[in-house]
């Protein structure tokens, strides 16, 4: 098989560790770029930056706020995506209580300090047996981006548009990856993707929470190199 662009999108708090075993795993059959999501407030903003310095064509993939730069990214410019990937994540826009529960974040965040609120979060970042180890790297991971940037890709994340009507527009192979004890994006958001989706793939990662990319890295990289080959 020959190797084909990928864009790997990171998730809020979230740089190139996310993807560290996808680069390496799919290295064979895919050239990774990983994007930027670090310099923007806005997910328009992000996915401008994002076609800007991608390639002519390209497959994409997203975890969670990654997804939502992969459909605002599939929306502008269908006929530049390939293959649409869309991991730990939700089509719809943010409910007022969801925004309301961002914002309460970021004050918590001020008011008890960044390291607090992501550890404090963890529980629901990653499946209660995931190794120790792991779960301290996406602590150390959200604490290299910053209080700054978890600030801006907050007010982001509020932003967004409602994205689950347009996916019915989607001609590309699509995957959606989830983990089954996703407590952020539980299944059935992505059962709702796969579904509007025509012709999508979806696999359901076990005893894998949110962060399945690192959670669980041979699963994810084997669903991916199935939906590369499609």
């Amino acid at each position: 098989m020959s190797r084909q662009p990928l864009i790997l999108v990171p998730g809020l708090s979230c740089d190139t560790a996310l993807w560290e075993a996808q680069v390496a795993g799919l290295a064979d059959v895919a050239e990774t770029i990983v994007a930027d999501t670090l310099s923007d407030d806005s997910i328009a903003a992000m996915a401008t930056r994002l076609l800007d310095a991608a390639p002519e064509r390209f497959a994409i993939a997203g975890l969670s706020m990654g997804g939502y730069v992969a459909m605002e990214v599939a929306r502008r410019a269908p006929e530049r995506v390939t293959r649409l990937a869309l991991l730990d994540t939700n089509a719809r826009a943010d409910s007022a209580e969801q925004a309301q529960l961002r914002r309460f974040a970021i004050r918590t965040a001020h008011d008890r300090g960044f390291e607090a609120v992501i550890r404090g979060s963890l529980a629901q970042l990653v499946h209660p047996e995931t190794d120790p180890a792991i779960a301290e790297a996406v602590v150390q991971m959200a604490l290299r981006v910053g209080l700054p940037t978890f600030e801006n890709q907050q007010a982001a994340i509020i932003g967004r548009m409602d994205s689950l009507p347009g996916l019915g527009a989607v001609s590309c192979p699509a995957l959606v990856v989830v983990g089954a004890q996703d407590l952020l994006t539980p299944p059935y958001y992505a059962e709702e993707m796969a579904a509007a989706i025509p012709g999508a793939v979806l696999r359901l990662i076990p005893d894998c929470g949110h962060m399945a990319t690192m959670e669980r890295p041979e699963a994810v990289n084997a669903a991916l190199r199935g939906w590369l080959a499609a």
